[in-house]
Formats: structure tokens, C-alpha cells, sequence
């Protein structure tokens, strides 16, 4: 991956709507070297889809919970069923897995109170948990899906 590929990759991640004349143009290729950089980024799986970023507030989702999870079980069977369990609920937008305290750290957007309590009651229901601690977030004072690729040149 050379500079140019850094430069489309800078450009897509601020605006993926950018024509691939316009992104050419603002990179300094023409747009067939370009496309086919555009392309192998693809195929490499350096650029994995393409996506809308929305509102949450303008969708009436303006609750965010990081919830923190314990388990006592840590076993390949508990860690399947918890992983199957996550992926589906809808609210969770992202799971990490831990070193530390806690084992996992969950996302969860939704509407107000009652639906983070009504997601709760679901997920302690279908997965086994010894503790489970919910933080919700007051204000969101930096959010970006722009991966700092300055860190590579």
C-alpha cells in the first residue's frame, strides 16, 4: 500500500459519495488507475463495505449503554452461545472482549430506559452472566469511523 492508496482510503472514509472522477482528481490519479486501486482495495479487504452513517438522535435512538459483562464460565460452549446471543440483538452495535476486570464490553443504542430495560431483561434471559454493569453515556463528545491511517505513512 503505497501513499495513493492511503489518499483514497483517507477520501472514502470522510465520503464515500465522492464520483471516482472526483476522488481521482482529489488524489492525483487519473480515475482508471484509481478504480483499479479502488477495486484491489477491495479484493484485499482493506475497504469491507461501504455504508450510511446515520442520525441515531433524527431515528429517535438516542440512548447509548456501554454495558459491561462478567462471566464465571469460560468455557468454548458458554463462549459460542454468547456470541451466537449477540449477534442477535439488534441493539447491540459492537461487543469487545476484554482483558481485565470485566470480559466484555457491549454497545447498546436505543430509544429511552424502558427499551434498554426490556433488551436487558432478553439478554439475561438467554445467556448466563455473573454480573453485568450498564453505564449510559451523557454525551457523546467525539465520534468518527475514520481510522487514523496517518499512523501508517
Amino acid at each position: 500500500m503505497d501513499r495513493f492508496d492511503l489518499k483514497i482510503l483517507e477520501q472514502l472514509q470522510r465520503d464515500d459519495s465522492l464520483s471516482i472522477a472526483q476522488l481521482a482528481e482529489g488524489v492525483g490519479l487519473s480515475v482508471t488507475p484509481c478504480w483499479r486501486r479502488i477495486q484491489k482495495l477491495e479484493k484485499d479487504g482493506i475497504i469491507e463495505k461501504r455504508i450510511a452513517v446515520l442520525n441515531p438522535e433524527k431515528l429517535d435512538l438516542s440512548l447509548t449503554v456501554f454495558v459491561m459483562v462478567k462471566t464465571d464460565k469460560h468455557n468454548q460452549a458458554w463462549l459460542d452461545t454468547f456470541q451466537e446471543t449477540v449477534k442477535n440483538f439488534p441493539e447491540i452495535v459492537e461487543v469487545n472482549r476484554l482483558a481485565g476486570e470485566y470480559d466484555y464490553l457491549l454497545k447498546v443504542i436505543t430509544r429511552n430506559n424502558q427499551s434498554y430495560d426490556a433488551f436487558y431483561k432478553r439478554l439475561i434471559a438467554k445467556i448466563e452472566l455473573s454480573n453485568v454493569t450498564s453505564c449510559f453515556s451523557m454525551e457523546q463528545v467525539k465520534k468518527t469511523t475514520e481510522l487514523p491511517l496517518g499512523d501508517l505513512s
